[in-house]
């Protein structure tokens, strides 16, 4: 019998790409996999993989109402997509899951584990950052055992680079030289896994538990390596085009007067992608390798 066989975990966020990574690493670890999205027909290719699907949304508390009953733990990389335009960060990162960690609470859920972001001073006071921040805030005086889990960029992020690369031309902010360690979902799935099971290296203070796991990919790269390996990947000539940082500061100051949120995003890829974000290595996945298999598809 599995190590793990009777416990019981919801993964909120499956249908992103992290999360149905950690739904595979909790079943492969034998766990009860309950998932939760907004449709169960995005989830219809890993049938296999879940135990349950139930359709709701963080944003529409009635709806998930007795989500947690019968689980002992909850996962959560719930944030913001594309798809979700009328509503804002503050909307799902802070109160969609303020709103799942009240159903766990009621639910007697033992520990949480949530997915923020990499620790970098200047996006601190962005509003994309502090949604969620302020839900750290709200997880660690809820009083449950809890990890927070803090990535630098996942592989499927990296993609963006891929793209321009195809279309024949990577932008660069800045000098393309800041470092960052990407990570793959699948070596990112089982960090989270390990800090379900066994939490971190920060212990913070709080009533409960509370740990906080920096994690990044094994390879340190500059932006400009990335745009680097993206062409040679596609075999194609390299072409990069530098833009200097202050004509896009400029751009998100506009952006800004019209809309807060979309002027702050702006910021965050700015002054993200202009300074250096390594967490410690983990994990084997290269993006040269996650680039070829991008290629192939």
């Amino acid at each position: 019998m599995p190590e793990n066989a009777g416990r019981r975990v919801l993964v909120a966020g499956a249908t992103g790409y992290l999360g149905q990574f950690v739904a595979s690493e909790f079943k492969r670890r034998g766990y009860y996999v309950r998932a939760l999205a907004r449709s169960s027909k995005k989830l219809e290719h890993m049938k296999d993989v879940l135990d349950e699907i139930i359709e709701g949304s963080v944003t529409d508390p009635a709806s998930i109402e007795g989500i947690c009953d019968g689980m002992e733990m909850v996962f959560s990389s719930v944030g913001k997509t594309r798809q979700q335009d009328k509503l804002t960060y503050r909307d799902v990162d802070y109160q969609g899951n303020a709103n799942l960690l009240e159903a766990a609470q009621k639910a007697g859920v033992r520990k949480f584990v949530y997915v923020s972001v990499f620790h970098i001073p200047e996006v601190a006071n962005l509003s994309i950052v502090r949604a969620h921040e302020d839900f750290v805030d709200l997880l660690a005086s809820s009083g449950m055992d809890h990890t927070v889990v803090r990535p630098t960029g996942y592989f499927s992020d990296m993609n963006e680079f891929l793209d321009m690369a195809r279309a024949g031309r990577v932008y660069l902010i800045g000098n393309g030289q800041s470092r960052m360690n990407p990570i793959h979902g699948a070596d990112l799935a089982v960090a989270c896994v390990d800090a379900m099971e066994k939490g971190g290296e920060v212990k913070s203070s709080g009533s409960g538990e509370a740990v906080s796991v920096s994690v990044g990919g094994p390879e340190v790269l500059t932006y400009r390596s990335i745009a680097e390996t993206a062409f040679r990947v596609l075999e194609k000539p390299c072409r990069i085009t530098c833009i200097p940082v202050w004509i896009l500061r400029a751009l998100a100051f506009v952006v800004k007067i019209f809309s807060r949120e979309k002027g702050d995003l702006l910021l965050f890829f700015i002054n993200g992608t202009t300074v250096d974000g390594i967490a410690p290595k983990f994990g084997t996945h290269t993006l040269e390798q996650h680039y070829k298999e991008a290629k192939s598809r």
